[in-house]
C-alpha cells in the first residue's frame, strides 16, 4: 500500500477527516492523531470492512515540555468536546507521560511513539495547513499494512504480560481475523 491509499482511506472517511481538522484547530506543538484511530482505519479497510468504526476514544498526542501539566490536556479534552461532542478525547502531552510509564524522557511525540506496545500502534497522522497529510511512524508502515501485530522491543520482554493483555483484552484477532501476531 502507499502513502497516497492512506491517505485515500482517511479522507474517504468523513468523520475522521473531521476530527483531523478540529486536532489542527487546536494548533499544538507537535501534534498528531495517533493509535487506534489510524491503524482501525487501515485494518478495516484491508479486512474489506465498509462501516468503519472510529476506536472507543480518540488519542491526540502532542509534545511541550513548557506546558505539561495535566490540567492543560484536561482544558484541551473540553475545548475539542465544545467543538464536537460525538468523541471520547484522550489528549496527552508526552512531554510528561514518561513519568507514567516508566521510560526514559521523551524528545518529541515521535519519539514517545517508540515506547508504545506495537510497531502498528505506533502511527500517527496530521493535517498541515493545506491539507496534506503528514504521517508519523517511528518503525514505519509495513506491520501496519502487512496486518502484523508486533510487540516494540521492551514489550517482547519486559512488558511481555501487558502486550499479552492487550492482544486478549482489545480482541483484535476477532475483530480483524487476517492479522498475523509476531512475538
Amino acid at each position: 500500500m502507499r502513502i497516497q491509499d492512506f491517505e485515500q482511506i482517511l479522507r474517504a472517511d468523513s468523520l475522521r477527516w473531521q476530527i483531523l481538522q478540529h486536532v489542527r484547530a487546536l494548533q499544538l506543538p507537535d501534534c498528531w492523531v495517533a493509535a487506534g484511530f489510524v491503524r482501525s482505519a487501515v485494518w478495516n479497510h484491508l479486512h474489506g470492512h465498509v462501516a468503519c468504526s472510529l476506536p472507543p476514544d480518540i488519542d491526540v498526542i502532542w509534545f511541550d515540555p513548557d506546558s505539561a501539566l495535566p490540567e492543560r490536556d484536561t482544558e484541551l479534552e473540553a475545548q475539542l468536546l465544545q467543538v464536537d461532542n460525538r468523541f471520547n478525547w484522550s489528549v496527552k502531552n508526552q512531554a510528561r507521560i514518561h513519568l507514567r510509564n516508566g521510560d526514559r524522557p521523551y524528545a518529541s511525540a515521535t519519539d514517545a511513539m517508540t515506547c508504545w506496545p506495537e510497531t502498528a500502534t505506533a502511527v500517527a497522522v496530521r493535517l498541515a495547513v493545506n491539507d496534506e497529510l503528514e504521517i508519523a511512524a517511528p518503525f514505519g508502515l509495513d506491520d501496519l499494512f502487512n496486518l502484523v501485530l508486533r510487540p516494540t522491543e521492551r514489550f517482547r520482554e519486559e512488558k511481555r504480560h501487558l502486550f499479552v493483555e492487550r492482544l486478549q483484552n482489545k480482541q483484535w484477532l476477532t475483530k480483524w481475523p487476517g492479522l498475523t501476531v509476531l512475538d
